[in-house]
């Protein structure tokens, strides 16, 4: 801001000598920030946040080797994060070593480059095996009908189940990483970037039921009305903006991802709603999937998804309805309802395909998210131990706060507060006004 004067007069009036203020000082600094904040890399911060060739990867993520055989595979230590590669073709081995308590989900997140031509059936594959090649688990994720290369995860789950007589035991395992479509027919043939966590669940105090509910309020609530209030997205799952119940808005622009994590405790049921606003004058057409929305739990395992055609017009559609987050979920047929098996984070996963450019050009389009969550929240089931990391399966009154007032997880909250969007310089600038005029009144004083 040019002629800002970072000066404070005394009690003489307008005509009294001005004289130099501190707390200026730390909002210089403040507005000086510029490009990479606190839960950014600087990929980044160089593009639009989120875009599939600016994955967000967690600042503390180490980076590691993934093997061609078992024999040279590195360990996954559950609680910490890697970095890595996936080549183009072939399967890639990560070692685990495992207790024979404790239940195991293993994830990887793929960050294939920007393109407009991947195959639908592309994408990750991964899977958890034991020591003589059994599987314990496998999951794939793809781009889905829209084609459109973006960040998509997958998990595999080592349980500890009466219902599972395999992958039990304690002892060295697996988790294997391979692309969904080995051949790379219409995706990039590259290595793509891959980001890898590993969850350790205890168990549990007490032997509890073994069977999910057969029945629970699937009738979806009342929708969130209102003006939405603005919440800029963040460009990986570390970075992921907070949201709590309310609409929540934001501009989405054509192949780019943005991550949102929505604190849902034990007892509580998610309700969604995706919007796309209009594009004006902007052209004509229409693309049959341009909106991919993923909802992940807190181990980074896929839960559901929707995908939203746009011609031009507003557009709205809401993920199927979830049950409430219950322990025993796990023990349900069908992985949709056994993925909501625990609280903490459930993220929320945006993507517009790159394809919405060829008919109504490269500007972003609004989006809004409009969250809703019924039912009181309940005690957990009752652990006895500690998840690794701690505390991943568990909702604080600072996860609650931080998504009712736009904090982020992972980073400082009051540096990532001066990073949403429109406000972020206001923020700053009555953040520095207001210890300004605290100091100037302070030294006025006799």
């Amino acid at each position: 801001m040019r002629g800002w004067a970072c000066t404070a007069r005394g009690r003489a009036g307008s005509r009294a000598r001005r004289r130099p203020v501190a707390g200026c000082v730390g909002v210089a600094v403040v507005l000086g920030l510029g490009g990479v904040l606190p839960g950014q890399t600087a990929a980044a911060a160089a593009g639009p946040a989120g875009t599939a060739g600016n994955y967000a990867f967690a600042e503390d993520a180490r980076r590691i080797e993934g093997a061609a055989t078992t024999a040279d595979a590195v360990e996954l230590v559950p609680g910490r994060t890697y970095r890595s590669t996936l080549p183009a073709a072939g399967t890639t081995y990560y070692r685990l070593e495992l207790d024979g308590t404790s239940t195991l989900y293993a994830s990887a997140t793929a960050a294939p480059p920007a393109g407009r031509d991947g195959s639908v059936i592309d994408g990750l594959k991964v899977s958890v095996q034991d020591g003589d090649g059994r599987s314990c688990d496998t999951d794939t994720a793809s781009f889905g009908a829209g084609g459109s290369p973006h960040p998509v995860a997958a998990w595999a789950v080592r349980e500890i189940s009466p219902r599972r007589s395999l992958c039990k035991d304690a002892g060295t395992y697996y988790l294997t990483v391979e692309r969904a479509d080995p051949d790379g027919r219409g995706s990039s043939p590259g290595p793509w970037e891959i980001e890898l966590t590993a969850v350790s669940e205890p168990e549990l105090e007490e032997p509890g039921p073994t069977r999910a509910p057969e029945e629970w309020n699937s009738a979806p609530p009342r929708p969130v009305t209102g003006e939405p209030e603005r919440r800029p997205g963040g460009g990986g799952f570390a970075a992921a903006t907070p949201l709590g119940e309310g609409a929540w808005r934001d501009d989405i622009r054509p192949g780019q991802t943005l991550f949102y994590k929505v604190p849902v405790d034990w007892g509580q049921q998610l309700h969604t709603t995706a919007e796309l606003g209009s594009a004006g004058a902007a052209g004509r057409g229409f693309v049959a999937a341009a909106l991919d929305l993923d909802l992940y739990n807190p181990a980074r395992g896929r839960v559901e998804d929707l995908g939203v055609g746009y011609d031009g017009g507003q557009k709205s559609k809401s993920l199927a309805p979830l049950p409430p987050v219950a322990y025993v979920n796990r023990h349900a047929p069908g992985r949709q309802v056994a993925s909501v098996r625990f609280a903490g984070s459930y993220y929320l996963v945006a993507h517009l395909s790159a394809e919405v450019a060829d008919d109504f050009g490269d500007a972003p389009v609004p989006l809004t998210l409009r969250v809703r969550l019924s039912g009181a929240a309940q005690e957990g089931p009752g652990y006895a131990g500690s998840s690794v990391p701690s505390g991943v399966f568990t909702v604080t009154g600072e996860d609650r706060e931080s998504a009712d007032g736009g904090g982020a997880a992972g980073g400082d909250t009051a540096y990532r507060a001066l990073a949403v969007g429109g406000i972020g310089t206001g923020s700053a600038l009555l953040a520095g006004l207001g210890v300004w005029t605290l100091v100037a009144r302070r030294r006025a004083l006799p």
